[in-house]
């Protein structure tokens, strides 16, 4: 099967591409490389380097012809979409219809969609978040990752275009910026590996549903024949705090110090965990690596990189 795979420069994107690669699969990965890194590309995917709102794009799907279209790219930074937007709503929704009208017209059969089970559903009422949970996102990056999924439901009643909503929860592991904003895990280890002061912001007591990134990769694998037009959420179903994650990461690394403390980020859910009973019913998906074994391969991996460690 041809699958273009969107974003797959980035972090979750490049390890969805290495797993469809890995299967048979023939891999296209379009990404505009604003925040990817094109060493993360398969080298035996084709890569095309295109913003998903450029005209451009158009090119790819003439010459490639995918057949199923695995979506990540986006800006994904809760703090930066605060400040930022319209940004958010161009890259996110407009860059995503203008995918969705080419699918349209080149006859793509079906698209897997990377929404955000930590951010559409807002504070939640009640815990695990399960999908019938009401959408009340509290930061532009939700509202634009959720105003998508409707878009992919009028496609399909209209168009027939298939499509899989997959809500990811907290995802980390390896590729994962650890100099950007978003990402604790990586930010905090590439921290304590420098010997630098990682900042919690807030309490630290915000708890989060982290799942390992080839867990999260497996899910779109698995979205390619099943699934159909509906929406699942990732996840463990279990929080872990930001300070638990700053404590095991301390063990892990060696770290010396102690943890310094910031003001909360505007816009950031305090506790969110996902029920994913829905997945392992109808998709046959769990999460199999634990959040030390996870924590412990991501450590190796940034203390592999040059310079540091």
């Amino acid at each position: 099967m041809k699958v273009l795979v969107t974003g797959g420069a980035g972090f979750i994107g490049s390890h969805v591409v290495d797993l469809l690669v890995a299967k048979g699969h023939q891999v296209v990965v379009a990404d505009d490389l604003s925040s990817g890194r094109q060493e993360n590309v398969n080298p035996e995917a084709q890569f095309y380097e295109v913003d998903i709102r450029s005209p451009e794009l158009e090119k790819l799907f003439v010459a490639e012809a995918p057949e199923v279209i695995s979506h990540h790219a986006a800006k994904a930074n809760v703090r930066e979409s605060m400040t930022k937007p319209l940004l958010y709503a161009e890259v996110n929704v407009l860059g995503s219809l203008n995918l969705l009208e080419l699918s349209r017209k080149h006859g793509v059969r079906k698209l897997i969609y990377a929404s955000s089970g930590g951010a559409v559903y807002g504070e939640p009422q009640y815990l695990p978040v399960d999908e019938d949970h009401p959408i009340r996102p509290l930061d532009p990056y939700g509202a634009s990752k959720h105003h998508v999924e409707h878009y992919l439901h009028l496609y399909h009643v209209n168009w027939g275009l298939s499509y899989t909503i997959l809500r990811y929860p907290n995802v980390y592991g390896p590729r994962q910026d650890p100099r950007g904003e978003a990402g604790v895990v990586a930010k905090f280890a590439y921290q304590m590996l420098r010997r630098q002061q990682p900042v919690i912001n807030g309490s630290g007591e915000q708890e989060r549903d982290f799942v390992y990134v080839s867990d999260v990769a497996r899910s779109n694998l698995l979205a390619l024949e099943q699934g159909d037009n509906g929406t699942w959420n990732l996840g463990t179903g279990l929080g872990t705090s930001i300070k638990e994650i700053f404590a095991r990461l301390k063990a892990i690394t060696g770290y010396r110090g102690n943890s310094m403390h910031a003001p909360p980020i505007p816009g950031e859910v305090f506790k969110i965990w996902l029920d994913a009973s829905r997945a392992r019913r109808e998709l046959a998906w769990r999460p199999t690596v634990s959040l030390e074994e996870g924590l412990r391969r991501t450590v190796e991996h940034l203390a592999a990189m040059p310079g540091e460690g």
